[in-house]
């Protein structure tokens, strides 16, 4: 498996990032700049969390608009897979490869520390290494992580099974207690249509070293390996 992770100023996830596809899949990916208009042979392009272009505007305004990341979204319209990790999920959801927006948390705070996701769906090449129900103990760090779509929006994400992941209790069960950001439906993570796509706000590659305490975050991984080996 080939992988890229895109790296912008403000970026400070890469180096986490590419040393959990280095542990999981024995290769080191290649690092691609903002300015570069083209983008290596690849099955995975990560976007990684960070504060691209110091959060101005909207965060991953404009880093959306970035010359990588037109080459991302023309390669994501073919079918390679995308990750998009915190900012790395803004960013792609800015682009227009995700639907929604990322807003400032409810609690108008930042929010860092562990939390549980519950697996929505094992059915991608993302969570195939999880069972569906499957509760995950994986760190956030964020401002502006409170997902929020349109109730037609979020019914289509629902309906589709496009919902990844959702902020949960560690029995499973939802509730705002459990939700850090206030994002709608407890919603952590989503697919685009194909689920080549996906963008979550907590951080799997910092849960893949029992140092750090979690190793949750390695099913992802695995899983796109397996999938995209």
């Amino acid at each position: 498996m080939k992988t890229a992770i895109v790296v912008f100023p403000g970026s400070n996830r890469e180096g986490d990032a590419a040393r959990a596809i280095a542990e999981i899949t024995g290769r080191d990916p290649v690092m691609v700049w903002h300015r570069d208009s083209e983008l290596p042979k690849v099955d995975l392009a990560i976007v990684p969390g960070g504060f691209s272009y110091g959060d101005y505007l909207r965060c991953g305004a404009i880093a959306a608009h970035s010359p990588v990341l037109r080459e991302v979204k023309a390669r994501a319209a073919k079918g390679m897979a995308v990750l998009g990790i915190c900012n790395g999920f803004q960013i792609i959801t800015e682009a227009g490869l995700l639907p929604g927006v990322l807003m400032r948390n409810a609690g108008l705070k930042f929010v860092c520390r562990n939390v549980n996701l519950r697996v929505e769906t094992s059915q991608s090449l993302f969570t195939q290494a999880y069972e569906a129900g499957q509760v995950l103990s994986v760190p956030v760090a964020h401002h502006e992580g409170n997902y929020y779509a349109d109730a037609a929006t979020l019914d289509r994400l629902e309906q589709s099974g496009r919902v990844a992941f959702r902020y949960c209790a560690p029995d499973g069960t939802l509730g705002e207690a459990a939700n850090p950001n206030g994002s709608a439906r407890h919603i952590a993570g989503i697919f685009n249509e194909t689920k080549t796509v996906l963008g979550l706000m907590p951080h799997p590659e910092n849960a893949i070293d029992s140092l750090l305490g979690s190793t949750d975050g390695r099913g992802l991984f695995k899983g796109i390996a397996e999938a995209l080996s």
